[in-house]
């Protein structure tokens, strides 16, 4: 098929794109509070940027993933990396709270916007090139795995810029000197991040060429939002696979919110003051999404030794909440045993999270037609998200201990259980070759091509 890419390289190309998007987020992870507080804004209202975050990106999740569907994965894309680029520079440069909080609320906006089309235009071109029957798992688990080393490498590099400016001759109060207090050594990762956002764009914009769609204008696909994102909800109530991922997605949510939140508090307990206790947890932080991405090259090794995708999820939101239940388990103890059982608790949730994610998404995908493929990964993003928030919000009214903790272990096994038994449609036959699924309600489904293959985050 001209101008598509074949899927070795569509794999390459989603993997690329994943690290290009991610790498800049990571970047703000270490410096992004402490330049907040640089620049004068209390612990208040710097929350009150992060609530314009989420409350962006929850309100335009749907909406996004209906416009992808509807206009283009390459264009909403691009549009992702453009709201991210401003958000950066913003962030970085701004000096008014209203500058800073514009900043927040575009960085929920990119995020809305990025959530799903990546992965939509790898399966759709996949599925163009070798037909619906090809296989999926390998590419999503590098996709997946490309992003969490994103973040790690983003994560040490961010945290370590600024502090390698102030060595020698202090580059960084230099800088900050000659640009009267504009740029601030915190300011230089965000910069950096935003000259990656432009690759980021140029590269969706030349590099991801998608299948044949019907002709569609930007107004029509505004009009059709609302039909689509219906869809989307829908395909939820009447789809059992899909509605289990809907809720691993939630639990995922509810375990990570645990552990964002508690975590802060309990490395800054271990090392008895709050900057070696950050400097603690931006290392955790690094490991723990190299675990991630361990997990998700995993992923398909996961499923052949599981025997099925369904029981990889459940092995890996078990062990998942194995982890969350050993750092519930040693939250009131103290000494190196405890600590060295809390680290490996944590690198499970994170390890069983990345290997059971790739092969939840690429059941989903089975069942899920390409009209509203970035929608439903969006309404799982949502799902994911407003988790995160419910049980961070209940989390922070329980007494100090095990029992946060135990919350998020029991979301996530109740998410595992929901795979113990289940049939997603799917079959092996002989020699582990794999079957589809039956496709969703009023998808057809095309007869596979002459050229089907076997694909491989």
């Amino acid at each position: 098929m001209s101008g598509i890419p074949e899927p070795s390289a569509a794999r390459r190309r989603y993997v690329t794109v994943c690290v290009l998007f991610w790498l800049p987020i990571g970047l703000t992870i270490a410096p992004l509070i402490l330049l907040l507080t640089e620049r004068g804004m209390t612990l208040v209202a710097i929350a009150g940027c992060f609530a314009a975050h989420s409350l962006t990106a929850a309100v335009l999740e749907l909406p996004t993933g209906g416009l992808s569907d509807a206009l283009g994965r390459r264009a909403v894309l691009a549009a992702a990396g453009v709201a991210n680029l401003a958000a950066l520079v913003l962030v970085a440069l701004g000096t008014a709270p209203w500058q800073l909080g514009l900043g927040m609320a575009l960085m929920g906006a990119g995020r809305a916007l990025s959530s799903g089309p990546a992965e939509a235009w790898y399966v759709d071109t996949v599925h163009a090139r070798s037909g619906p029957g090809a296989e999926l798992r390998t590419g999503l688990a590098r996709g997946a795995s490309a992003t969490s080393a994103a973040l790690a490498g983003g994560t040490l590099l961010g945290g370590a810029l600024p502090w390698l400016l102030g060595l020698g001759p202090d580059l960084g109060d230099r800088l900050s000197g000659a640009t009267s207090g504009l740029v601030l050594p915190l300011s230089v990762p965000l910069l950096l991040g935003a000259a990656v956002e432009i690759a980021f764009v140029l590269y969706a914009l030349t590099a991801l060429p998608e299948p044949p769609r019907p002709a569609a204008t930007l107004r029509g696909a505004l009009r059709g939002i609302p039909a689509t994102v219906a869809g989307g909800l829908r395909l939820g109530g009447r789809d059992a696979l899909v509605r289990r991922v809907l809720l691993s997605a939630a639990g995922a949510g509810s375990a990570l919110a645990v552990v964002e939140l508690l975590t802060p508090g309990r490395t800054a307990a271990l090392t008895g003051a709050p900057e070696s206790g950050a400097v603690l947890f931006a290392l955790l932080a690094c490991a723990g999404f190299a675990c991630s991405a361990v997990g998700s090259h995993l992923a398909p090794l996961a499923a052949r030794l599981a025997g099925s995708g369904e029981r990889a999820v459940l092995a890996g939101l078990g062990a998942a909440a194995g982890g969350l239940f050993l750092l519930g388990a040693t939250a009131a103890a103290g000494g190196v045993g405890p600590a060295v059982l809390a680290a490996t608790g944590f690198g499970l949730v994170y390890l069983g999270r990345g290997a059971a994610g790739p092969n939840e998404n690429e059941l989903m995908h089975r069942r899920v037609g390409g009209a509203g493929r970035a929608t439903a990964l969006s309404v799982q993003s949502l799902a994911l998200q407003l988790s995160a928030a419910l049980t961070g919000s209940v989390a922070s009214l329980l007494p100090p201990g095990p029992l946060p903790w135990l919350l998020g272990a029991a979301a996530l096994l109740a998410a595992a259980l929901l795979w113990s038994g289940s049939r997603s449609g799917s079959r092996s036959g002989r020699g582990g070759r794999r079957f589809p699924a039956p496709p969703a309600d009023g998808e057809r489904q095309a007869p596979p091509r002459a050229d089907i293959r076997s694909a491989i985050e």
